[in-house]
C-alpha cells in the first residue's frame, strides 16, 4: 500500500499575513487595507453629522487601546520566554510548572480570565481597571508565546547547541548567544500573528470600564442612539490597524531574511 503523505495545517486567528510574492496592485490586502482608509475619509465628508463627530469621539479610545495592547504584548513576550524555557526544562519540577500553566491558562477563555483577575480576586485586593486588563491579557498570551518560544527553540539544529559547548560556553551561554537569537528570527511571524490578535482581543478590556476604543464607541452610541453608524466607524479603525500591523510584520520577516 502506498503510504500517504500527510500535510500539516496551521490557521491563525490574527490578521493574514500578506504574501510577500503579490505584486497585484488589486490584492486582496490592498483592497481591504485601502478600501478602510477611503471610508474612513469618505463617510466625514459626505455625512458629517455622525461620522466626523464619532472621529473626534474615539481618538483617546484608540490611544489607551494602544497603551493596553503594547503594555501587554511586553509583558506576555517575558512570561512567554520563560514558559517556553521551563517547557524544554530538564528539571522535572520547572517542566511541570510551565506546562500546567500553558494548559491552564490556554483552557479558560480570556472573557473569564478578565471577570476573575478584576471581579473574582477584587474580594481580597483591589486592582485598577487598566492594571488588571494588562495582567489578564498578558498572563492568557503569555501562555500562547509560551508554546511559540518551545516551537521556536525546538526548530533549532540540535547541532547548533552541541557545537556552542564544543566551544567552551555554558549550556545557559549557548542558550543566550547561539539558540536565541535564532529563535526570534523563526518566531517574528507567529509573535507578530499574536499582536494582532491582541489587539484584537483587546476590546474585551472595555468590560471593565477601561476607556479604549470600543468602550469610547459604546460611550458614543448610547448617547447618540447611532449604532449602526459608531460600530461601522469602530470597525473599520480595528480594520485598518490589524491590516497595518499583519503588513508590518511581513516587511519585517522579509528584512530578516535578506539580512540573512
Amino acid at each position: 500500500m502506498a503510504e500517504v503523505k500527510q500535510t500539516r495545517i496551521e490557521i491563525s486567528d490574527g490578521a493574514l499575513i500578506p504574501d510577500r510574492n503579490e505584486k497585484s496592485v488589486f490584492s486582496a490586502w490592498r483592497i481591504s487595507f485601502f478600501g478602510a482608509i477611503a471610508l474612513l475619509v469618505i463617510l466625514p465628508i459626505v455625512k458629517p453629522d455622525p461620522f466626523w463627530d464619532i472621529l473626534k469621539f474615539i481618538p483617546d479610545g484608540i490611544l489607551r487601546t494602544f497603551q493596553v495592547t503594547v503594555s501587554s504584548i511586553v509583558i506576555a513576550l517575558f512570561i512567554g520566554l520563560v514558559a517556553g524555557l521551563g517547557r524544554i526544562s530538564r528539571i522535572t519540577i520547572v517542566n511541570r510548572i510551565a506546562t500546567v500553566y500553558v494548559e491552564v491558562i490556554r483552557g479558560i477563555p480570556l472573557l473569564v480570565q478578565l471577570f476573575y483577575i478584576y471581579y473574582a480576586l477584587g474580594q481580597f485586593f483591589t486592582l485598577p481597571p487598566m492594571v488588571a486588563a494588562i495582567i489578564a491579557m498578558s498572563v492568557c498570551y503569555g501562555a500562547y508565546m509560551g508554546e511559540i518560544f518551545r516551537a521556536g527553540i525546538q526548530s533549532i539544529p540540535k547541532g547548533q547547541m552541541e557545537a556552542a559547548l564544543a566551544l567552551g560556553m555554558t549550556r545557559a551561554q549557548a542558550l543566550r548567544k547561539v539558540i536565541l537569537p535564532q529563535t526570534f528570527r523563526v518566531i517574528l511571524p507567529p509573535i507578530g500573528n499574536e499582536f494582532i490578535a491582541l489587539l484584537k482581543d483587546s476590546s474585551l478590556v472595555s468590560i471593565l470600564a477601561v476607556s479604549d476604543l470600543l468602550r469610547r464607541g459604546r460611550e458614543f452610541a448610547s448617547v447618540s442612539f447611532q449604532y449602526f453608524e459608531t460600530y461601522t466607524v469602530v470597525a473599520i479603525v480595528y480594520l485598518v490597524f490589524t491590516l497595518f500591523f499583519s503588513k508590518l510584520v511581513a516587511a519585517m520577516e522579509k528584512r530578516l531574511e535578506r539580512g540573512g
